[in-house]
């Protein structure tokens, strides 16, 4: 027959927080064994995809790893993966082009409407001392 087991902690459902791992002490007896939940991995969440050189590990643990394998020497370095970083800057630095051209083509428009208000104002004058 099978031995039943029992729950070790006052927590009695079979929830997520409650795993447990049967185990076979050394005197050949069957025990429940809290498992810890598994970990997954940071995220970006833009993309979705892992981010690299962090690692998996629970909240709780996090504050017994270093910084410097909390994080990556980058902008934005373990919140955004680097795909999406450099997505950013070409993003931005393209909108700060656009804004340039914009600019000059607008300085070039009010150049040529001067040139042609003057060279129709100078064949007016011509007209009119005739």
């Amino acid at each position: 027959m099978v031995q039943r087991l029992t729950y070790r902690r006052r927590h009695s459902y079979a929830s997520k927080s409650n795993t447990q791992r049967i185990v076979k002490t050394p005197g050949g007896k069957l025990v429940y064994q809290l498992a810890k939940k598994k970990t997954s991995h940071p995220t970006c969440p833009i993309s979705g995809q892992r981010l690299n050189g962090l690692p998996a590990v629970r909240p709780s643990s996090l504050h017994r790893v270093n910084k410097s394998k909390k994080t990556v020497h980058r902008a934005y370095g373990g919140h955004l993966a680097a795909g999406v970083v450099k997505e950013r800057i070409v993003r931005a630095f393209l909108v700060e082009e656009q804004k340039i051209v914009k600019k000059v083509l607008k300085l070039q428009a009010a150049k040529e409407a001067a040139q042609a208000k003057a060279a129709a104002a100078g064949s007016k004058k011509k007209k009119s001392k005739k």
